[in-house]
């Protein structure tokens, strides 16, 4: 992807919201995504008049589940994004994609309209966990979503599954997470759930009551990466997992620090100097008022961001990388919290790259939290 920029697409329409989801997303009439995708075209054609480089190597459509409307709209959000934008012939292209919300036709559509990559929310293969979860699909129709990805031509897809959920057990995860992984996808991203405040599970769950204790827990972490390697899946970021090659792009570029646009409500941007944040109002985003606030960033901030983004990948952080980025040593900045966690078997040096250690990686927040100033 060389050092093309990134574009993420908010499509924030659901057919239920989930109940662990806090995200900026929900239930809408069609007359309401209507007038969404108008604002969202006027977004890109106005904000790319200004953009400093056009050149853009993965496209993301994420919500919310983008899948759910018409996939003539995705198209038409496409078809602009090239007419804007230079697309490079590489690029990555994803969209999300919930088990229902997907059929033949609009997988035609996708890949008529240069998607290359699809990722499709299944949390778990126990219907029961499904429920809980407050999914609006089974396993069986997780598994007839799948099969149509597949027989669509569609080469390169991840599937999301979540660990901590409320009833699951060691068993129940460690079947889900072999299940996956013998359909083969190219890419899975396992995720532990967080019972975010202001989700009725934060009222359900907020005391601890019914979830996986904290030994359970850590050792569905561990499990994770050791059963996935059985099957030829490498960690490559805390939470994801890819056979050789099919790392994801648009996530990467996130980690390393790429710049990016964020179109649609509640989307993030960053240029490389300063960070943009779209209105989370729905209605306001609609009318036109599309930006909440921008940010720009200290050098501080940015020296930060490198070390606990980078440091979510298990090849960690570049030294010639930090030097290149801010024109100083790692040492000149770093060099007593590096010898502490060091010391403390929490990160590993390895000729230029410093990574997280497998103990660092349990403590992953404790360990970024050093490099804060």
């Amino acid at each position: 992807m060389n050092d093309a920029g990134m574009i993420y697409v908010h499509i924030p329409f659901c057919v239920k919201k989930c109940d662990y989801c806090d995200f900026v997303s929900g239930v809408c009439e069609k007359n309401v995504q209507e007038a969404y995708f108008k604002a969202l075209k006027e977004e890109i054609v106005k904000r790319s008049e200004s953009a400093p480089d056009k050149r853009v190597g993965s496209v993301f459509f994420g919500g919310g589940t983008p899948s759910i409307v018409d996939a003539g709209r995705i198209k038409d959000i496409l078809d602009l994004i090239r007419v804007r934008f230079e697309i490079e012939d590489d690029a990555e292209m994803t969209i999300e994609a919930n088990p229902n919300s997907v059929t033949s036709d609009k997988l035609k559509v996708y890949r008529e309209a240069g998607i290359n990559r699809i990722s499709i929310g299944l949390q778990s293969s126990k219907d029961d966990e499904l429920k809980t979860l407050g999914r609006v699909h089974t396993f069986k129709e997780f598994l007839k979503t799948y099969d149509l990805v597949r027989t669509a031509g569609f080469s390169n897809v991840n599937i999301d599954i979540m660990s901590a959920v409320p009833g699951q057990t060691l068993d129940s995860y460690h079947e889900t997470l072999k299940t996956v992984a013998t359909l083969n996808p190219e890419h899975i991203s396992a995720y532990s759930l967080i019972v975010e405040e202001g989700t009725p599970f934060f009222e359900r769950y907020k005391d601890g009551a019914g979830l996986p204790d904290e030994d359970t827990e850590r050792k569905m972490y561990h499990d994770t990466e050791s059963i996935l390697k059985e099957y030829g899946y490498e960690r490559y970021e805390i939470s994801n997992y890819a056979r050789p090659g099919y790392e994801c792009k648009h996530n990467m570029g996130y980690w390393t620090g790429r710049r990016y646009m964020g179109f649609g409500v509640a989307a993030a941007s960053y240029d490389g100097s300063g960070r943009r944040t779209n209105t989370e109002d729905l209605n306001e985003y609609i009318g036109g008022n599309w930006e909440r606030e921008t940010i720009e960033l200290s050098e501080t901030d940015k020296i930060e961001e490198f070390m606990f983004l980078g440091l979510r990948m298990t090849r960690g952080i570049s030294k010639s990388g930090f030097k290149e980025a801010f024109g100083k040593d790692i040492y000149d900045v770093y060099n007593v919290q590096i010898q502490k966690l060091k010391d403390h078997g929490l990160i590993v040096e390895s000729g230029e790259r410093i990574f997280l250690s497998k103990l660092g990686t349990d403590v992953a927040n404790t360990v970024m939290a050093e490099f804060m100033f």
